[in-house]
C-alpha cells in the first residue's frame, strides 16, 4: 500500500461512521459494477436527499433524449425586409433555452446582425423566453441573494446573474450593476441597488415593475468587494444586454419589449451553444444549477411536449429514470436544490450500474483526489475515483465509480443528512448558518475514509 494511505481497512465502515462524528444519518452501498454484487452497505435502503448528485440523473435524461450532440440555438429574427440599412418591421431576440450564454456569446451575435447591414428599425425590439416555462427562482423561501438559485426561463444570460460591485467613497458607497464578461462591462437597468444604513438583513429583494429592487446593509460592505446576484427578469435583462451591445456596433434600437408569443419571422442570425455533451461534462464539474434546470425541462419538452412548470419536469424525469434504469426516486427539481428530493444509496447505486447507464455517466464525472489526514494528496493511490459531489448545508452527498488498479470497477453512493439541522437552517438568514461547515468537513472526511477503504477491499475481494 502506498505511503499515506490511511488504514482504515482495518475498521469497519461502522467504527469509520461513529469515528466521523456527524450528526443526522448515513446511508451509503458499494458494489461491483460489473455483477451487482453488493460488497458492503449501511442503511442503503432510506431514501435522502443527493442535493447535487441529482444532476448526474439529468444528464443522463439530457444525453438520451436530446442526444450529446443537441444544441441550444439564440436567434434573432426580422419581421420584414431590411431596406438601406433600416428594417422594416420589428427586430426579435428569440431565446432556444441555452443556458450558457453568456454576454461575449451575445457580443458574437450583435456582429452577426451587423453583418446583414441593418443599423436601425422602424418598429419595435421584441424578447421572446418563452422557448420553456419560466421560473422566478429554481428553489423558493431560500435568501434572496443566493446566485446559484437564479430564475430560469428561455432566454438566460450569464446563468442569470448580474454582477454587483461597490466601493466607499468618503462616508458613502458608489455602486455598480453589470453584466460583465471576459470582455466586456455593459451597465444594466433592470436591476437597481440602494445602500440602506441598517445593520441586518445583509440583503433585501422586491420585484419592481419590471425590475429588482435591491438593497443591501451598509454596515455589511467593508471598504470594498464585488458578488454576483440573482436575476428575476431573465429576458428583459439579456434584451437590455443586446441593446448595449448593438449600439456599441452600430445599430440603434428601441427599448426591449418582452412578448409572449413567438411572431412570425425569418431568420437574420443566430448563436449555437456547446453540444450538449460538452455542456453537461461543465454542468457536472462546476455543478450549475441553471444548466441542469434549462437541460431537464428541454429533455421533458422534446419528450412530451412543454411542462406546465419545472416540478412537473422533474416529475417525469423520475418517471423516465424509473422505466429507463428500474430504480425508484422522488424529484422536485433537476439540480438537487431542493431538498424535497430524495434517492435511497441503493437505488443510486443501481443506476450507476445499470446497462443503459454504464460508460455514459463516468466519463461526465469529475476525478475526487484522495488524501491523507493531513489533506495531502496521496501519491500513487491504487484507485481512480471519478465521482459527483453534493452539498447543501447539512447534506453532503458523493456517488460516482471507483477503478482499482488491477482494473475492477465498483459503484458506490455516499448520502449524510441531518433534517432536524437542515430544518433549523432554512429560517437562519446567515448563508452559512452555524454548524454547517463543520457537518460538511466531517462528512467529506468519512467520504475519504470509505473511499480509501473500498479501494483497498476490491482489491482482495476482486
Amino acid at each position: 500500500m502506498p505511503t499515506g494511505v490511511r488504514p482504515v481497512v482495518r475498521k469497519s465502515a461502522v467504527d469509520l461512521i461513529a469515528a466521523a462524528g456527524l450528526t443526522g444519518q448515513v446511508g451509503f452501498v458499494i458494489a461491483d459494477t460489473a455483477t451487482g454484487e453488493v460488497l458492503e452497505t449501511v442503511d442503503g435502503a432510506t431514501g435522502r436527499p443527493p442535493a447535487s448528485v441529482t444532476k448526474a440523473l439529468t444528464a443522463l435524461y439530457g444525453l438520451e433524449v436530446l442526444g450529446p450532440d443537441h444544441r441550444f440555438a439564440t436567434r434573432v429574427l426580422a419581421t420584414g425586409p431590411v431596406v438601406d440599412g433600416e428594417l422594416d418591421g420589428d427586430l426579435i431576440l428569440a431565446g432556444g433555452g441555452d443556458p450558457t450564454l453568456l454576454t461575449d456569446d451575445l457580443a458574437d451575435l450583435v456582429q452577426s446582425v451587423a453583418a446583414t447591414g441593418l443599423k436601425r428599425v422602424k418598429g419595435r425590439f421584441l424578447v421572446w423566453g418563452n422557448a420553456v416555462p419560466g421560473v422566478k427562482e429554481i428553489e423558493p423561501g431560500q435568501l434572496d441573494q443566493l446566485d446559484y438559485n437564479p430564475s430560469l426561463g428561455g432566454l438566460n444570460l450569464n446563468f442569470n446573474r448580474v454582477f454587483f460591485e461597490w466601493a466607499r467613497n468618503g462616508a458613502d458607497y458608489t455602486v455598480s450593476l453589470d453584466a460583465r464578461s471576459e470582455t466586456r462591462r455593459p451597465v444594466v437597468k433592470v436591476a437597481r441597488m440602494r445602500v440602506v444604513d441598517r445593520g441586518t438583513p445583509v440583503y433585501t429583494y422586491a420585484e419592481g415593475a419590471n425590475v429588482d429592487e435591491w438593497t443591501v446593509a451598509k454596515g455589511a460592505l467593508g471598504k470594498a468587494g464585488s458578488r454576483w446576484l440573482p436575476v428575476r427578469f431573465p429576458t428583459l435583462y439579456a434584451g437590455e444586454v443586446f441593446r448595449t451591445l448593438a449600439q456599441d456596433a452600430g445599430i440603434t434600437l428601441p427599448g426591449a419589449v418582452e412578448v409572449q408569443d413567438q411572431p412570425e419571422a425569418r431568420e437574420l442570425a443566430r448563436f449555437e451553444s456547446a453540444p450538449l455533451h460538452d455542456m453537461l461534462r461543465g454542468m457536472m464539474l462546476y455543478s450549475t444549477n441553471l444548466t441542469a434546470e434549462a437541460v431537464g425541462m428541454a429533455a421533458t419538452a422534446a419528450r412530451i411536449g412543454a411542462p406546465r412548470g419545472l416540478r412537473t419536469s422533474a416529475l417525469n424525469m423520475a418517471d423516465w429514470i424509473g422505466d429507463r434504469a428500474g430504480v425508484v426516486s422522488r424529484l422536485s427539481d433537476h439540480s438537487g436544490l431542493s431538498d424535497e428530493n430524495s434517492i435511497s444509496a441503493a437505488a443510486m447505486v443501481d443506476l450507476l450500474n445499470a446497462e443503459a447507464v454504464k460508460g455514459q455517466l463516468q466519463p461526465l464525472m469529475k476525478s475526487v483526489v484522495m488524501v491523507d489526514g493531513e489533506r495531502r494528496a496521496i501519491p500513487n493511490f491504487p484507485a481512480e475515483v471519478r465521482a459527483k459531489t453534493g452539498t447543501l448545508n447539512f447534506v453532503s452527498a458523493l456517488a460516482g465509480y471507483i477503478v482499482t488498479d488491477t482494473g475492477r470497477s465498483l459503484s458506490f453512493a455516499i448520502f449524510a443528512y441531518d433534517p432536524a439541522a437542515r430544518e433549523e437552517s432554512l429560517s437562519s438568514q446567515d448563508e452559512q448558518p452555524p454548524g454547517a461547515a463543520g457537518f460538511n468537513g466531517k462528512a467529506k472526511g468519512l467520504q475519504q475514509d470509505l473511499l480509501q477503504r473500498w479501494a483497498v477491499l476490491g482489491r482482495i475481494s476482486g
